[in-house]
């Protein structure tokens, strides 16, 4: 699967106590389960061989301890445009709960009042796959659901609201990279759990 191209590697945190209830979880720093603590140590078996030059975290608290119980602490740089959507007044609360006074909404097309829209969360992807692409390296970066499925709509050119075509769950590991050259941007594995 690999090429002589960088390639990026997506980690989503594992799993928490809001990620089973569905409660959206952006600024608030919550800690990972038990099950999400052991699906973390298993990303080291999984991530064995990718010993990237760069390895960046979101600023949460989830994504750091996956991030260290993965084995890669070790020099992680912590990145605050690699945190979560800010979901504002949604932050907390499920989407089933949401569409109970606002029928139809969807994150990816209507934002969250009082936190990001999508050209938001876009613009700050934008920034980071830039940094990503002037270092020229593999990399490999732990976040949350939201903005990777944003960040890897960018990495394509897609408008940020395409994030929602792409699922992750918890744990998982997602591979960004290129085909024939550095002008062809795809997505080299998605959503490996």
């Amino acid at each position: 699967m690999t090429n002589s191209f960088p390639e990026i590697h997506l980690v989503r945190h594992g799993e928490t106590e809001w990620t089973v209830s569905g409660r959206h979880t952006g600024r608030t720093d919550i800690d990972l389960t038990a099950k999400g603590e052991e699906a973390a140590r298993g990303l080291a078996d999984r991530l064995r061989g990718t010993e990237p030059p760069i390895v960046w975290s979101s600023p949460s608290l989830r994504a750091l301890r996956t991030c260290e119980l993965a084995g890669f602490s070790s020099g992680v740089v912590v990145k605050p445009d690699l945190h979560e959507w800010d979901y504002g007044d949604y932050e907390g609360v499920t989407t089933k709960e949401i569409l109970q006074s606002r029928p139809g909404w969807q994150l990816f097309h209507d934002g969250a009042p009082g936190g990001e829209s999508a050209v938001d969360v876009g613009a700050r992807a934008d920034r980071v796959i830039a940094e990503l692409r002037l270092l020229g390296s593999s990399a490999l970066i732990f976040s949350s659901s939201h903005f990777l499925r944003v960040l890897a709509a960018r990495w394509l050119d897609l408008p940020p609201e395409h994030g929602e075509s792409f699922i992750l769950g918890t744990a998982s590991i997602s591979i960004l990279g290129y085909e024939h050259n550095l002008e062809e941007p795809v997505i080299r594995a998605w959503n490996l759990g």
